[in-house]
């Protein structure tokens, strides 16, 4: 049985579409696409469920419509409706082209704070770190880019995605490492 610690969120199932058991998919990472996997992960009562994909087409870019194997009816795609998509952490490529990226990508990474007074990350031994919370939103609409992190407490952070905050992330791990004045983290309570 897979653990759900292999697996990270990708999205989620919204609606049915047509009458093929086509379902519309809302996601935060495209990796499905980029590796061309066969496979996503449904949570399904509790259980991560592996289903294949048939074929796919993007609908926008945050949208696309699956159909999945062995799913032929609307019924059959209705019943997935509202199921979480996970894809595995093993798959997600370690070298990703940052050109390509958008700052939707990040939604979902967990924002690490490491304790590190210029931009270089010290090695692992040498530093201390925590976890802020996980990227739950990006807001990117104004010239300030701005990063929603969402604490284990369910307090609500924003941090600005800049280069002078921003000291590396980690796409197979899920994680951005980011230097972060005091001061704009206790701007938000």
């Amino acid at each position: 049985m897979i653990q759900e610690s292999s697996l990270y969120k990708i999205g989620t199932l919204t609606r049915t579409h047509g009458v093929r058991g086509e379902v519309a998919f809302q996601f935060t990472d495209d990796v499905w696409d980029r590796v061309e996997a066969d496979y996503v992960f449904l949570r399904l009562d509790g259980l991560m469920v592996p289903f294949f994909f048939e074929e796919w087409r993007f609908r926008s870019d945050s949208v696309a419509l699956v159909k999945f194997e062995d799913i032929d009816t609307a019924d059959a795609a209705a019943a997935l409706v509202g199921a979480e998509v996970f894809f595995p952490k093993e798959l997600t490529p370690d070298d990703v082209d940052e050109e390509d990226l958008t700052w939707q990508h990040f939604t979902g990474f967990d924002v690490i704070l490491a304790a590190a007074a210029g931009k270089a990350l010290p090695p692992t031994g040498e530093r201390e770190e925590r976890c802020l919370g996980t990227v739950s939103a990006v807001y990117d609409q104004t010239a300030n880019i701005l990063l929603e992190v969402t604490t284990p407490e369910g307090r609500e952070i924003l941090i600005p995605a800049h280069e002078d905050f921003i000291l590396r992330a980690d796409h197979r791990e899920r994680r951005l490492y980011v230097s972060i004045p005091d001061e704009l983290l206790t701007l938000n309570t």
